[in-house]
């Protein structure tokens, strides 16, 4: 005898609904097992005798939805193997029904047949309450499992499972994170039946109607308005086509990626600055104004046919799953050290097996000079051309800095070759800064701050005074100096 578990759909609201057949099937069925009994068809149903199992009791016993399907999915199985099973789910058996994919998934591997019996679905009945055509684009998406990512705000979204008071919330919640507080929304109870009740409110209200139920559903109405959308990564692209397509922005058609060159190095210190000033709301700001950066460049990309944002996206996300393979495989790391090991080896292997011609090969030469000199310390301390501890790079300074001074004796070329030792003084400087952690381009960017700080004291101080900078001598000066110094600033 094959092993058969047959799931039929009871529709989307009342007794009237049902197709001839599904009707003929319950009512001459020996005995059913629903998922739930609480369904406006079922009473109909027992008053033509249908005898049934329902598994509401196994929603008392858990917590989880998970768990609740997955216990009724085990008792389907076992009854298969000794019986029919017939098994009655809400709406029809293919749509928003996570027992009917546990079934199909878990009775293959147990040689148990599913039959897919046929039924309504809730989505037919929503459409013709609401009077939308799905072809303009819809999103059916499940109340209990509801992320921010997952909507589209300018196609037709509706939200099944909407069963209750919390689950309202959670979903208001969600929904609050892409539109505002007062949007318009439709709560659909049993669509299609002769209990239907549609319901407009503003989305602050959504959890506060006392008729949701198990046959509720929420109904979201594409954004029309282009400022709603502004949160949305696919408007950000579009504004940027725009600025760049025919009737866009002279300014914004001319760039190349070799003139954006330095408005993306602008926009990358500007960020810095705000992190420094600790302002979150400046912070956003000039995070945008890269981002901004970063899609010029992709749309410049796309213009001359080589790539799209798409393939940024693509090469970004490769590169972060291939190089956390303690995140997203089976290596681990217990610590940053570790992490940075990791990526560092993952990247020389990417490189391919022939070795670079230099180590050093790689650093950009468009970073900051004191950063770029750091990171050529840190790969050549890589292979061992390094001293052991910070005596001996503090030796190299004093060592530097006298033959720097010797270099200033006068003469014509001594501009020349003061210059390159200048430059040899700060790249030991730099290593000094490398041994005890210090990033030197952040350590001169805040003594630059500092300086600002201390000057605009002697700037307030020389106005008091009525006087003007050149009537002041040096030593004058430097006392106002000091006193900003004392002052803390």
């Amino acid at each position: 005898m094959v092993k058969t578990i047959e799931i039929i759909g009871l529709g989307a609201g009342d007794i009237n609904q049902l197709p001839l057949g599904i009707y003929r099937k319950i009512v001459s069925a020996g005995h059913l097992y629903l998922r739930t009994k609480e369904h406006p068809v079922v009473p109909e149903l027992e008053k033509e005798g249908m005898s049934y199992t329902s598994f509401d009791a196994i929603y008392e016993r858990h917590q989880r939805f998970e768990e609740v399907y997955q216990e009724i999915t085990r008792v389907l199985l076992q009854k298969a193997e000794t019986e029919e099973v017939i098994y009655a789910v809400p709406g029809h058996p293919l749509v928003a029904e996570q027992t009917v994919q546990l079934l199909l998934a878990e009775g293959l591997k147990r040689g148990i047949e599913i039959v897919i019996g046929g039924g309504q679905s809730f989505i037919d009945a929503l459409f013709a309450s609401l009077k939308i055509d799905p072809i303009e684009g819809f999103q059916l998406l499940d109340a209990t499992s509801l992320h921010s990512q997952q909507l589209q705000m300018d196609q037709h979204i509706i939200i099944s499972q909407v069963y209750d008071q919390f689950t309202a919330s959670n979903v208001k919640l969600t929904l609050m994170e892409k539109l505002p507080d007062d949007y318009e929304v439709v709560i659909v109870t049993a669509a299609g039946s002769r209990d239907e009740v549609l319901t407009k409110v503003p989305l602050y209200e959504l959890d506060r109607n006392m008729s949701i139920n198990n046959l509720t559903s929420v109904y979201v109405p594409p954004v029309m308005e282009d400022q709603i959308l502004w949160k949305n990564f696919t408007k950000l692209r579009e504004i940027i086509a725009d600025l760049r397509g025919p009737e866009g922005c002279p300014w914004d058609k001319e760039q190349t990626h070799e003139s954006l060159k330095k408005y993306l190095i602008e926009e990358t210190y500007e960020v810095i600055e705000a992190i420094n000033e600790g302002d979150i709301d400046h912070l956003i700001e000039e995070l945008g104004d890269v981002l901004l950066q970063v899609m010029l460049h992709a749309q410049i990309g796309t213009d001359e046919g080589y790539f799209t944002i798409d393939d940024v996206i693509e090469g970004l996300s490769a590169k972060m799953v291939r190089r956390h393979p303690h995140v997203f495989g089976t290596a681990s790391a217990s610590n940053a050290e570790e992490v940075v090991a990791n990526w560092q080896q993952i990247k020389e292997q990417e490189k391919g097996e022939g070795k670079p011609e230099s180590l050093l090969a790689g650093i950009s030469t468009a970073l900051p000079n004191l950063l770029r000199a750091a990171e050529l310390q840190k790969k050549a301390a890589k292979v061992g051309f390094d001293w052991e501890e910070i005596t001996p790079a503090l030796e190299k300074v004093k060592e530097e800095l006298e033959e720097f001074t010797a270099e200033l004796d006068g003469t014509a070329d001594s501009f020349i070759r003061a210059k390159k030792e200048f430059g040899d003084l700060l790249f030991a400087f730099v290593n000094v800064a490398r041994f005890l952690k210090i990033n030197p381009e952040e350590a001169l960017f805040e003594t630059n701050e500092k300086f600002i700080r201390r000057f605009s004291y002697i700037e307030s101080r020389v106005k008091e005074s009525g006087r003007v900078f050149e009537e002041y001598t040096l030593e004058e000066l430097d006392r106002y100096w000091d006193e900003a110094k004392v002052k803390g600033l």
